[in-house]
């Protein structure tokens, strides 16, 4: 996974005002890997835990793997009073070290939320395929496109007015690209699995806070505003967005899915 610095304040920001994923998203990934109550899964780059912790529900116990220790930090209170979590500092180039963890056993699931575009998934995938059950499988969960890349009269303010800020425009799509997915897709395919795919479509209305929140939670430290520019930061953002309220975002989350062989060792 590529070093990044989403820590500090920003790991903050993420907790609480990043996206988390609708019970359909779940439903899928338990009928995907026949996931139940006995079965242990990996949320690798659980960042501040918004799959990790559903996922919990859904299973015996998760392992959130992070590279960030702030990130990891703020999981742990998001995790308040949930016990069949652990949380691991690590990244994609770590895996292999979970067999000393797991003791022999294998995982049901491994997910990847919106994080997949940070690691190299065609080392990454032939590695984990060792460390599921038959049956088992890969989910890369996309999330949305970020909200600056719609084509909306207040998603397009929003980005002329961070291309500006930032002084380059904003193009990354954070693995919502179809020929992004088409490329996991095959590598899956390469390493063995079976893969498949399941959308799911809804609306989402945010305020001006959430909006800007979202933003913060997206800078690495070093691009986030300083706190004595923030107010005049959110000034301007809020003058180029405004004319445009309410802020509806379409969200399409995307599972790609590798489900190993049910007669696979």
């Amino acid at each position: 996974m590529t070093t990044l610095k989403f820590s500090g304040e920003v790991a903050g920001f993420y907790r609480r005002y990043r996206r988390g994923y609708p019970e359909a998203v779940l439903d899928a990934l338990v009928a995907e890997f026949g996931l139940t109550a006995e079965d242990t899964a990996l949320d690798l780059g659980c960042g501040t835990g918004q799959l990790t912790l559903p996922l919990a529900a859904r299973t015996r116990a998760v392992v959130g793997m992070d590279p960030e220790p702030d990130m990891l930090a703020e999981a742990r209170k998001a995790a308040a009073g949930v016990t069949n979590v652990c949380w691991l500092v690590g990244a994609d180039s770590d895996v292999s070290a979970l067999e000393l963890v797991l003791g022999g056993e294998k995982l049901g699931a491994v997910t990847i939320g919106q994080a997949l575009h940070w690691m190299d998934h065609e080392t990454l995938f032939p590695a984990l395929h060792s460390l599921l059950r038959p049956g088992g499988g890969v989910a890369v969960v996309t999330n949305g496109a970020p909200m600056w890349l719609h084509d909306t009269p207040w998603s397009n303010a929003l980005r002329e007015y961070l291309s500006g800020w930032l002084g380059k425009p904003l193009v990354r799509t954070c693995g919502a690209e179809q020929e992004e997915q088409d490329r996991y897709r095959a590598s899956l395919a390469a390493a063995g699995f079976t893969t498949g795919e399941t959308d799911v479509d809804y609306e989402d209305e945010i305020d001006l806070e959430h909006l800007v929140g979202a933003v913060y939670s997206a800078m690495p430290e070093d691009l986030l505003p300083k706190p004595d520019e923030r107010a005049g930061f959110e000034e301007r953002l809020s003058v180029a967005v405004s004319p445009f309220a309410p802020f509806v975002e379409p969200v399409r989350v995307r599972v790609v899915s590798g489900r190993k062989d049910a007669t696979s060792v």
